[in-house]
């Protein structure tokens, strides 16, 4: 098992955990931002057993159905991811409102509500650590996305349970709801940002700006002559496509030559790079 899926592993441990905890303080006390922090670990959950099997597929090597790879099953688990989050969102916007047209919390029992939410933030801060560490080493599209849920975890169920001591301190229980609904705005606007950067790669767009500058400068330190420069990724997989000019009287072998050696120095610019190279004559 490589230390992507070990990775993922992890996070459905902790989501799972932190889903039971949540789930019976939120019965216990009736409070409508501990059942919405149960609903966004629950579909974190989800997103985390998506990411298991997406990390697994995407390192299968290419095969005769897939010869560029599986890579592409990081950004599919990524839309996913997104979409959702933002059925939990919603979830938690009527449970929002169902909680200010008058049902009651039970403030005796909210303590335990601020210890199991500061307990969560703790927890989820070490895990998405984790999370962001592995997703760098490996540029794993899928592990950043879960890690970016948990991050955000971390805010909200802090803020949960500051909005719970807040209603201890003062006896205002509207302060319970208010909470939720700011939750499930800020889960809308992290299942935004995931699935921007998740769908795009299913369209070939190009790496970003800096990669492609950076690509372009190792090329021009290289004496490389080229143009119609396309770059494309697939999860974690980044691909090339490149027109390079050599002498017009230069010889098969010694043009291929100098093409494998291009290709070897980008590979160890860039992980995980597949270079497709046209030669042209100049």
């Amino acid at each position: 098992m490589n230390t992507k899926v070990k990775t993922a592993g992890l996070s459905i441990v902790s989501n799972s955990l932190l889903i039971m905890m949540k789930v019976t303080v939120g019965i216990i006390s009736g409070s409508v931002s501990i059942i919405s922090e149960a609903i966004h670990s629950a579909m974190d959950l989800v997103a985390a057993l998506i990411a298991f099997m997406a990390v697994r597929i995407s390192d299968v090597p290419p095969d005769s159905k897939h010869p560029y790879g599986h890579g592409k099953a990081e950004n599919i688990s990524g839309v996913i991811e997104a979409l959702l989050i933002f059925g939990a969102a919603a979830l938690i916007i009527i449970e929002a409102i169902k909680k200010l047209l008058g049902e009651e919390i039970v403030l005796e029992k909210l303590w335990i509500g601020v210890a199991v939410m500061a307990i969560s933030a703790i927890v989820n801060w070490f895990v998405s650590r984790k999370l962001y560490k592995t997703a760098r080493e490996t540029d794993s599209v899928a592990l950043e996305a879960d890690a970016l849920h948990l991050k955000t975890d971390v805010y909200t169920s802090a803020g949960v349970a500051a909005g719970l001591l807040l209603i201890l301190l003062t006896d205002i229980k509207w302060l319970d709801p208010a909470v939720a609904l700011a939750v499930a705005f800020l889960i809308i606007r992290e299942s935004w940002e995931l699935l921007r950067r998740a769908f795009w790669p299913l369209m070939d767009s190009s790496w970003s700006k800096e990669e492609v500058g950076k690509l372009e400068n190792r090329l021009t330190e290289m004496g490389v002559t080229y143009h119609d420069l396309r770059t494309r990724k697939a999860g974690n997989y980044r691909i090339i496509d490149i027109h390079v000019e050599v002498p017009e009287n230069e010889s098969v072998g010694s043009a291929h030559r100098y093409c494998d050696k291009i290709e070897e120095k980008l590979k160890t610019e860039f992980n995980h790079l597949n270079v497709t190279i046209h030669v042209e004559p100049i």
